[in-house]
């Protein structure tokens, strides 16, 4: 005779809650294996994870992709605190970095830091004029996208350039 839905549910126990991180700002981390394989604790690093605003099942994956490719991303909703977050994975067997586009980015720093001038700037990196004025001035802020390409440009000035050199065309 077949079991209820119900009653294969009851067999499997009861269902702890994971208590949500309270509040926070997002971030992303890059997650790697800690050499000494043995001490890995994926399920309470997924229940963390989960902690953070990400479905369970997807904190399983992260986990699974981690171990497969030993380098995974993820990306939490909720970050109480980047330090707490390290110290938990690191405590699982995880290295959790920190990943993406600084907070804030001196645009005007970069540009100077380059020897060029606005009208430079702009043209040579594919910016509006009026759009590096604004982020100098501090009317306006960069977005997250914005500030990923600005710390490119910092980074590495020239092949930013050599991708933005359009194709040689074939004769």
């Amino acid at each position: 005779m077949e079991s209820s839905l119900r009653e294969r549910f009851a067999r499997l126990g009861p269902i702890r809650a994971i208590e949500r991180v309270a509040s926070g700002s997002p971030a992303a981390f890059v997650l790697t294996p800690l050499p000494d394989r043995r001490s890995f604790n994926t399920v309470s690093a997924a229940v963390e994870l989960t902690r953070r605003g990400i479905p369970l099942l997807r904190a399983k994956r992260v986990m699974e992709q981690m171990l497969v490719e030993t380098k995974a991303y993820v990306a939490l909703p909720v970050m109480d605190d980047v330090d707490t977050v390290v110290r938990l994975m690191e405590s699982f067997g995880i290295r959790a970095v920190l990943h993406g586009a600084p907070e804030t980015v001196d645009v005007k720093a970069i540009r100077d830091g380059l020897g060029l001038t606005q009208e430079e700037f702009a043209v040579r990196f594919g910016l509006g004029l009026d759009t590096v004025q604004n982020w100098e001035s501090g009317r306006r802020q960069p977005d997250r996208t914005a500030r990923s390409y600005l710390t490119v440009i910092a980074r590495e000035p020239r092949r930013v350039e050599e991708a933005l050199r359009p194709a040689a065309r074939d004769a």
